[in-house]
């Protein structure tokens, strides 16, 4: 288990992470979503111990990660920018790796390597920026380790080969209980694969759901009366995000299905319907609320931390 508490990591005047506090359990995909410079790769830096806390802790399995071998050998991180020999070729990846790392499985690595159709021979440097994605990810997973972080990973990758690896993530959590946190700009991106989500937006950590949560207690209705009406007519309901374009109105509802049907049923509506709601839709709202405005989708900004 990761144990996050009272984090807090400044560069500089520049506050990056601001009192952060949450637990990752064992066994499941963490999805961590953010604004640029929200604070992600910070994160995750911190949770590798490749950065030192200013105040807080990061435990894992209940030792500090910083400055820690033995914790640290527990975790494999990929960065944004990914590191490899060079020049050097799939062999000396895997020989780096397995240098770094015990529990390196050399024949896992070169199954995924000839699964992803990467050339033995050439130069990693010589690979296009996704292909040399594919083969550190392929690395990092052989090392079959107990954590494994991805920032920003899949970014670049085509649709299949990301499928790949999600259904390999997957894979490995089931079979191994490995745990796997995965940071993106895109809810889109993580709403088919992992367990949790959190949120984090200038520094803070301002949402933090099971996914499961999410599906069974949030939901989207649109409804229509022949009378006219306002918001104040579902005053029985906990509702957010109410908007109405002439007689119909939209509106997300934290509660029971069954319930929000007899309320609004007993009320003879015109038109009545629960539709789906994406994540993005359910964190945006929540996000707004507390004040934040932004896009989860921009991607081309510099990163935190680089400065």
């Amino acid at each position: 288990m990761i144990e996050i508490k009272s984090v807090t990591k400044k560069f500089g005047d520049f506050t990056a992470l601001n009192n952060i506090s949450c637990t990752i359990e064992n066994g499941s995909v963490f999805g961590l979503v953010g604004t640029n410079g929200a604070g992600k790769s910070t994160l995750v830096r911190c949770i590798a111990g490749v950065y030192k806390t200013d105040e807080g802790s990061i435990l894992i399995d209940g030792e500090n990660v910083y400055d820690n071998p033995a914790a640290k050998a527990k975790v494999v991180y990929v960065s944004d920018d990914i590191y490899y020999p060079n020049p050097g070729n799939i062999n000396d990846l895997g020989k780096l790796y397995a240098r770094m790392y015990s529990s390196f499985n050399s024949d896992k690595y070169l199954n995924l390597i000839d699964e992803l159709q990467l050339s033995r021979k050439k130069s990693v440097s010589s690979f296009s920026k996704g292909m040399r994605r594919q083969a550190v990810t392929a690395a990092a997973l052989a090392v079959e380790p107990d954590y494994i972080i991805f920032d920003e990973t899949f970014d670049g990758l085509d649709p299949l080969v990301r499928d790949f690896f999600k259904k390999l993530i997957i894979k490995e959590v089931a079979e191994r209980s490995t745990t796997a946190i995965i940071t993106s700009h895109s809810l889109r991106e993580l709403e088919d694969t992992c367990d949790k989500l959190a949120m984090l937006h200038k520094g803070g950590l301002i949402l933090e759901s099971d996914l499961s949560e999410i599906e069974s207690n949030y939901f989207k209705v649109q409804v229509a009366f022949k009378e006219d009406y306002d918001e104040k007519k579902f005053k029985d309901l906990s509702i957010a995000e109410f908007k109405k374009n002439g007689a119909i109105s939209t509106f997300i509802v934290n509660g029971d299905k069954d319930e929000t049907t007899r309320i609004i049923g007993n009320m003879n509506p015109l038109i009545f319907e629960i539709v789906p709601m994406s994540l993005e839709e359910f964190f945006i709202n929540k996000a707004s609320k507390a004040g934040y405005n932004f896009d989860l989708d921009k991607s081309d900004e510099k990163k935190e931390g680089k400065k």
